[in-house]
């Protein structure tokens, strides 16, 4: 069984998913790759959001159903973990070997060097340049990418560092933004996982991003069981052989039992 878990599989973390039960994206919008790349003053919001809100990212714990997906990697009826998740917790609930869709929070990346150096290496850097930063106000929740609202004032003064290792290149949270392509290496590992299973296990995603929702159309074509654990429509529904609209952090422990005992 090969699982594919979704930011709904977070949920229960307290880790807001993009869209929620009804499918429809919640009213702010993530930032893209173009608007990052090509603005200063885009990824000086970014970083001034995302260093504020990382404090939650750190913090949040994995549930219950991270770890009954950890469980059944263990007992050896997982072929693979594939997430579009970029915040860690399968990891840190258990699970080994997962393939980030999407990349990870916990990782920075130059766009210039390409270098990669620990996100909490970052956080320390920027921590010192802005003073008083770990404890502006948010004005509301954290959203998946580790995004929170601040005021126009705590944006504005926000100073960013640059790379250490060129001295110059602009840094990036190593995560797949919005308009960016998932690396080519990293599709074709998933596809190669997704053949060979026998069953594809969609845990807490609406699949409205291609991509994720790709595996779930190879697996389909490929004769490869489709099962959907989701709490609202999603659009690999028509796909699926298994359809459940149920808490996450309640029937994955109970699927472990009822596969392995307790």
């Amino acid at each position: 069984m090969l699982v594919l878990s979704g930011a709904g599989l977070s949920t229960e973390s307290g880790i807001p998913d993009y869209r929620g039960p009804t499918g429809r994206r919640h009213p702010a919008t993530p930032m893209t790759y173009q608007e990052f790349t090509g603005s200063p003053a885009a990824r000086q919001r970014y970083w001034a959001r995302s260093h504020r809100g990382w404090q939650r990212i750190e913090q949040a714990q994995p549930n219950d159903g991270h770890r009954a997906v950890a469980r059944l990697q263990r007992a050896g009826l997982l072929s693979g973990v594939i997430t579009q998740n970029v915040d860690g917790l399968h990891q840190a609930g258990g699970a080994r070997d997962v393939i980030e869709l999407h990349g990870g929070l916990n990782r920075v990346i130059c766009l210039s060097c390409r270098a990669i150096s620990p996100r909490e290496e970052l956080d320390e850097r920027l921590a010192a340049a802005n003073p008083g930063s770990r404890d502006v106000p948010v004005t509301g929740p954290v959203k998946p990418d580790g995004d929170v609202e601040l005021d126009g004032r705590a944006v504005e003064e926000f100073r960013l560092v640059d790379c250490l290792d060129c001295g110059a290149g602009p840094l990036k949270p190593d995560v797949v933004f919005f308009g960016e392509n998932v690396p080519p290496e990293r599709v074709a590992r998933c596809y190669a996982v997704v053949e060979a299973s026998r069953l594809l296990l969609v845990l807490g995603s609406s699949l409205t991003v291609a991509s994720g929702f790709r595996f779930v159309r190879r697996a389909a074509a490929r004769g490869v069981t489709v099962a959907i654990v989701n709490q609202g429509a999603t659009r690999g529904d028509p796909l699926a052989d298994v359809l459940l609209d149920e808490p996450l952090g309640q029937l994955l422990p109970a699927l472990a039992v009822e596969a392995i005992g307790r």
